[in-house]
């Protein structure tokens, strides 16, 4: 126990280390990008200097939930602030499409209205980006497949990398062509590739904040799991959501045939959810003789949605 305690207090401690130093990196590259993209007159540097701006306060939005989720919960948030985390992941979701939107119009605008940028300063100053972002994206990208706040951020860094990449490109084609108009059609092709790695993560965060079934959590897969518990008869009244980013939850009505045998059924539902991800678990039990009315819920095809 003493020594699981001590790896994940470590653990989040890195992660608290990686959101200070992502934030400091870009915070300090949005500065030096703005400067030189006014010097160099570079609509493409400006543009993405704000695209970095969104990202540290993406950051900054991820760990102050990554902060919250650790208070304990008090008489009138009884599971603490923990669901902050999902309505982050949201928020940095919306963020990044608002950040989108602005690249998409101002490269129509340059599309409309091409002007002179100096390519080697655009080269430079987006190489320096590039480095920048796709560090700060490799101290989030393990717990990325394990939080979907820090999925959030680790995308924004992701993005920004591959902004910075189209940039640099647009500044060497255009140092030795002068082909002006190639910096907007850059800005929308990189526009629609942060849409698509986007979308998911809004999709995702928008059902968890409904209290949707948390991706990979197959239903079907939960009732059976209950059922195949020892002396289990049925189960119905079953709801699943996620209480933060990392943890879900559910609660059931079990019907059981040994009322003697609780504890002992109980342990074996929460190991077998456990295994699963569902680690909040509350059981009401009932026996046959003596149950609620409510319908099953974990007939064959109840759960045939679409995810």
């Amino acid at each position: 126990m003493g020594n699981g305690s001590h790896n994940q207090e470590h653990h989040l401690n890195s992660l608290n280390r990686a959101f200070i130093t992502g934030i400091c990196l870009n915070a300090g590259f949005v500065v030096v990008e703005f400067v030189f993209g006014v010097l160099g007159n570079s609509m493409g540097l400006l543009s993405d200097a704000g695209h970095n701006l969104s990202d540290v306060a993406s950051l900054a939005l991820s760990m102050l939930a990554f902060k919250l989720a650790k208070v304990p919960g008090n008489s009138r948030y009884t599971y603490g602030y923990k669901k902050s985390t999902i309505l982050v992941s949201l928020l940095n979701a919306v963020i990044l499409l608002i950040a989108v939107g602005l690249i998409v119009s101002e490269s129509i605008r340059k599309l409309i209205k091409p002007q002179e940028v100096r390519g080697s300063t655009i080269i430079i100053v987006a190489a320096v980006g590039v480095v920048v972002n796709a560090f700060s994206a490799f101290l989030f990208m393990k717990d990325s497949r394990k939080d979907l706040n820090v999925k959030g951020a680790f995308l924004h860094l992701i993005a920004d990398t591959l902004v910075s990449v189209g940039v640099v490109i647009s500044g060497v084609v255009i140092m030795f062509t002068g082909w002006y108009v190639l910096d907007p059609i850059i800005g929308l092709v990189v526009a629609c590739v942060i849409v698509y790695s986007t979308w998911s993560l809004l999709r995702e965060s928008f059902r968890l904040s409904m209290d949707g079934v948390p991706e990979g959590i197959d239903m079907e897969d939960v009732c059976r799991k209950i059922r195949s518990a020892g002396g289990v008869v049925d189960v119905h009244h079953i709801h699943v959501w996620a209480i933060s980013t990392t943890e879900t939850a559910l609660t059931a009505h079990v019907v059981i045939r040994d009322p003697e045998r609780m504890s002992e059924t109980k342990a074996e539902i929460k190991t077998g959810l456990l295994g699963l991800g569902i680690n909040h678990v509350t059981i009401e039990f009932e026996t046959e003789s003596d149950h609620c009315s409510e319908k099953t819920c974990c007939a064959e095809n109840d759960f045939n949605v679409d995810r």
